[in-house]
């Protein structure tokens, strides 16, 4: 314990060990859908507890005052606590399902649906004794903010869900961004006190929390932030509220739907616009919508239809047709192609390029995230870029910047660091950086596939002819000798005449 409380490290072995209980009935893939809710459970039922007790001692001990909503962060119904669920010893799933269904309807304004639809009372993967097991693991440790700063229990959280990334790779990709390169796309968005963030692809939350830590980071007021998130996924969607939550966030609205089919947040009739808009989408997806796009009463389809085959550049217009004018920015992920793929593709992206809204292009290198051992990019984007940036595109190969491992590659702090240092100072770095006129791109027919414009300089180190012939001389005096003095020892032997 620190100072009584719970230690980072405390908590995540805490939480390892929960994921551990479960192995085996539960796949690893569903570990999330259990941990998540009863981490949430266990944390909101202490903070109760905190209140009421707080609420109790200014009242001189008056059970109906310490009782009333207005003193408690979140309603926790009669028979719904924690500890009623923990006195249950058969039907244990059903009991919690019950406390969640109505800890959701008394918090119906924040807390609407946020356990999500596990299905705890199926016995064949969650048995009483096994849910008991569990249950007695979470009580370890009381999760009021005495016991525990919400910063550490975010932390956790966010470890957690890392965890369950590298335990199901391939599905990761889905929900998780690796935390360098949402670090990375943070600063480059670079959010400001009192500025809307919104990322339409928001899985568990991470960028939005990016965009908050950065501010934190700089000492500047991050509660003057409108955040706002969009995940297709139930499970996703619950786990980014839980995640704000248990990082202290209060003011935010995560919805769940499909931003291309079905965009959520609004300013009258019109698509609402943020000052910052971040996400990394999910990769090439198919059978996004294309028929609906064609008549997008949104307004989005700015610079053409991609095609139903993949919707990179659907969120992209997403995205620009997101941002507020004229401080808006965009910082999203993509795979490579989506800079070079042409037909409906390549009349996009002239379109986008012609508005001057692109402001660099920044390549990434390979087996960074969850799922593809591809390499990926970040575009940037501005609604209205300053006067020197005008006409031009800053374009990085970033491919080198990484630690090798031995299932994926890793972006250090230090690659970090050095990429948005160049991004910083838009100017051009031998191997690496090149700032580019719209008149250059026009000329390779608005293709963005970073190697037409970064050069490697290739290192010539090959011998003159001249050079080679001595050194061929010389090698084969050298066989000559060689040869000579093995003639010389056979002799000795008697092995030759």
């Amino acid at each position: 314990m620190n100072n009584g409380k719970i230690t980072l490290s405390q908590l995540e072995q805490y939480l390892s060990k929960a994921a551990w209980i479960l192995k085996g009935p539960v796949d690893a893939a569903d570990f999330k859908v259990y941990i998540f809710p009863l981490l949430f459970f266990k944390r909101i039922s202490d903070v109760y507890d905190d209140e009421y007790k707080q609420a109790l001692e200014e009242s001189g001990g008056d059970v109906e005052y310490a009782s009333l909503p207005e003193f408690h962060r979140f309603i926790i119904p009669e028979n719904c606590h924690w500890n009623d669920v923990r006195q249950v010893t058969k039907n244990v799933g059903q009991a919690l399902q019950y406390a969640f269904r109505e800890v959701e309807k008394a918090n119906q304004k924040f807390l609407y649906g946020i356990f999500g639809d596990a299905q705890w009372t199926n016995k064949d993967r969650l048995s009483d004794e096994l849910l008991i097991n569990l249950i007695e693991h979470f009580s370890q440790y009381y999760l009021a903010n005495g016991h525990i700063e919400p910063d550490i229990l975010g932390q956790a959280y966010e470890y957690l869900i890392k965890h369950f990334a590298d335990l199901t790779n391939k599905k990761a990709g889905e929900f998780y961004t690796p935390r360098s390169v949402v670090n990375l796309m943070g600063r480059i968005i670079d959010a400001k006190p009192g500025e809307s963030i919104y990322d339409p692809a928001c899985g568990t939350g991470g960028m939005l929390l990016e965009c908050i830590n950065h501010l934190k980071e700089k000492k500047q007021d991050y509660r003057t932030l409108k955040i706002f998130g969009q995940e297709k996924n139930l499970t996703t969607s619950t786990i980014a509220r839980m995640n704000m939550f248990l990082h202290g966030v209060e003011d935010f609205t995560i919805v769940r739907d499909d931003t291309l089919r079905n965009p959520a947040f609004f300013n009258g009739d019109n698509l609402a616009t943020f000052d910052c808009v971040i996400a990394n989408p999910p990769f090439s997806l198919e059978k996004w919508g294309a028929t609906q796009w064609e008549k997008d009463p949104y307004g989005r389809n700015i610079a053409g239809v991609p095609p139903d085959s993949n919707g990179d550049l659907a969120w992209v217009q997403h995205m620009v047709k997101s941002m507020e004018y004229p401080s808006g920015r965009v910082a999203v992920v993509l795979p490579h192609g989506a800079l070079f793929r042409k037909g409906k593709e390549g009349k996009i992206r002239e379109q986008l390029l012609k508005m001057d809204i692109v402001e660099a292009v920044i390549g990434l290198g390979p087996n960074i995230f969850y799922g593809t051992q591809l390499a990926a990019c970040i575009l940037v984007f501005r609604a209205l870029k300053k006067k020197d940036k005008k006409g031009k595109i800053l374009f990085i190969n970033a491919s080198d910047q990484v630690r090798e491992g031995r299932a994926q590659n890793f972006l250090e702090k230090e690659h970090i660091e050095r990429i948005y240092g160049w991004y910083r100072g838009y100017e051009d770095v031998q191997d690496h950086v090149k700032l580019v006129t719209l008149s250059d791109v026009e000329a390779n027919d608005f293709n963005l596939n970073i190697p037409l414009y970064v050069e490697k300089k290739i290192e010539d180190n090959l011998p003159s002819v001249k050079e080679a012939l001595n050194d061929l001389k010389s090698a084969f005096n050298e066989a000559v000798k060689a040869e000579d003095k093995m003639k010389e020892q056979l002799k000795e032997f008697g092995l030759l005449k």
